[in-house]
C-alpha cells in the first residue's frame, strides 16, 4: 500500500475548480523588470524625463509591494484579502514593478490564471501609456 507523499509547502488545499496553472518562469519576471528598469534610467538620464514619473512608479510600486504582502499575510490567516481589482489597478497605475518583485519574492499571485492574464494586460496598457506620454509630450520622442 503506498501512502501520498507529505507536501514541502503549508499551502492551502487545492479546491477543485479553482483557476490554478504552473507559474510563469521567475526568470521572465525579473527580465521584464530589468529590462524595463534599464530602459527607465536611460530615457530619464539621457533624455531628461521629469521627475514626477519616477516618483510615480516609485510610490506606486512601494505600495503595491505593501499591498501585495499585506494580502499574502491575510491568505495565509485566513483573513479579509485586498481584493485583486486593487491589486490590479495599482500595478496599472504604475505600481506593476513592485508587483513584480512581490509577487516573486512572496510567491503570491504567481499561479492562478485569470489574475496572471489580467495583471499582464495592466503591465501592457500601463507601457502603452508611457510609450504615448513619451512619443506625445516628452522631446525628443515626440516629432
Amino acid at each position: 500500500m503506498s501512502h501520498p507523499r507529505p507536501r514541502a509547502s503549508v499551502s492551502a488545499p487545492e479546491r477543485p475548480g479553482r483557476d490554478l496553472s504552473k507559474p510563469l518562469p521567475s526568470a521572465l519576471s525579473w527580465i521584464v523588470l530589468l529590462v524595463f528598469a534599464g530602459a527607465f534610467a536611460i530615457a530619464y538620464v539621457g533624455f531628461d524625463l521629469p521627475w514626477w514619473l519616477l516618483a510615480v512608479y516609485g510610490g506606486a510600486s512601494v505600495v503595491a509591494f505593501a499591498a501585495y504582502g499585506l494580502d499574502k499575510a491575510a491568505a495565509r490567516r485566513g483573513a479579509g484579502r485586498v481584493p485583486e481589482q486593487t491589486l490590479l489597478i495599482l500595478g496599472l497605475v504604475g505600481g506593476w514593478p513592485g508587483a513584480l518583485v512581490a509577487q516573486q519574492l512572496f510567491r503570491h499571485k504567481t499561479r492562478k490564471r485569470t489574475f496572471r492574464r489580467a495583471f499582464w494586460g495592466t503591465v501592457g496598457v500601463n507601457l502603452l501609456v508611457l510609450g504615448a506620454y513619451l512619443y506625445i509630450v516628452a522631446p525628443p520622442f515626440g516629432l
